[in-house]
């Protein structure tokens, strides 16, 4: 038996609890891991909240999270590129959470932690860092496209995919105007991208930065600010949305590909180690809190990423439900 945190029903936050749960043994192609760190995202909390039932269906009690950084304990069938011992990091497997001392990873969506990689750095790279890179990839963009190189508008710019997004965008030498709150505006211009107020009068100030219009935007917000980006393009520029991207296909666009694979994990790691890339952790918080580690991302007001840390040796009381 493992301990994990997660929710008993659909609902709000009083639906959280410490439980016990039986792990089975990895099945073909997965991993198990003891988990060193494990990060926390919106969706984790949209899960439990049942705003993703048609997408992500699960069986209750359900354990939180979905990506975590850890060291092999035991590997399935059929696995040839991890053994017990190595420290990876990954995307937990379907039915698999990720605020639990040990769990389940598939191979194929799992890498090898570089050394120069902290455990809390890793285990934020599959959901933002994997995330930016796939909309990168998918929006194609080529900085020698016009005489002043590529410039890509990020929408909701100022959270941990935007930033990831963003820093990847200038590793590559894309102009970026990232569209965020002032509360987000160090967060933002700390990549070498340009913050833009995202009051009222964005979409002005975006038209006077690239008044030929911008090569590609990339949306995290949906909606009408969506809808107002689309016409902010260059003609034919790609738009991609992880926000809305059944509207975002409906103004010509799409939404990102998610690849969750390990050559994906493996270069974003590299990227991170080399330090070209900061996965922006900046609240850490132990297994026993749990509940606040989730309530700081709820809020909507935490800047950067959230990440909670596992002590294996630590014999904390975990009794409190609802942290």
């Amino acid at each position: 038996m493992v301990l994990a945190y997660g929710f008993t029903e659909y609902g709000g936050p009083q639906t959280q609890s410490f439980f016990d749960l039986s792990l089975p043994p990895p099945g073909a192609g997965q991993i198990v891991v003891s988990v060193r760190a494990a990060g926390v995202n919106p969706a984790d909390w949209k899960v439990r909240a049942g705003t993703r039932k048609d997408t992500v269906p699960v069986t209750l009690p359900a354990v939180l999270g979905r990506e975590v950084s850890g060291v092999v304990t035991s590997v399935g069938p059929r696995v040839t590129e991890f053994e017990v011992g190595d420290e990876v990091f990954g995307s937990t497997a379907t039915g698999f959470g990720g605020y639990t001392e040990t769990t389940v990873l598939n191979a194929s969506q799992a890498a090898h932690k570089p050394a120069a990689v902290s455990w809390a750095d890793a285990a934020v790279i599959p959901v933002a860092c994997g995330t930016a890179y796939d909309a990168l990839h998918d929006l194609g963009l080529d900085t020698s496209a016009t005489d002043t190189g590529a410039t890509l508008l990020v929408l909701g710019a100022g959270g941990g995919v935007g930033t990831s997004t963003l820093a990847l965008a200038r590793a590559r030498g894309i102009t970026v105007l990232g569209v965020a709150s002032a509360a987000k505006h160090d967060a933002v211009e700390a990549t070498g991208s340009l913050w833009v107020d995202s009051g009222d009068l964005w979409a002005d100030a975006v038209a006077a930065l690239a008044p030929s219009g911008v090569n590609g935007v990339f949306d995290l917000v949906g909606g009408e600010t969506l809808q107002r980006a689309a016409s902010l393009r260059r003609p034919g520029a790609p738009l991609i949305s992880i926000a809305d991207p059944v509207a975002a296909t409906e103004l010509g666009g799409s939404g990102v590909e998610r690849r969750r694979t390990t050559a994906v994990f493996t270069a974003v790691a590299e990227l991170v180690a080399g330090g070209s890339l900061d996965p922006a952790v900046r609240q850490r918080f132990p297994f026993e809190r749990s509940g606040s580690a989730l309530a700081a991302v709820e809020s909507g007001h935490s800047a950067g990423k959230v990440v909670i840390e596992f002590d294996h040796a630590s014999e904390a009381d975990l009794s409190e439900p609802g942290d």
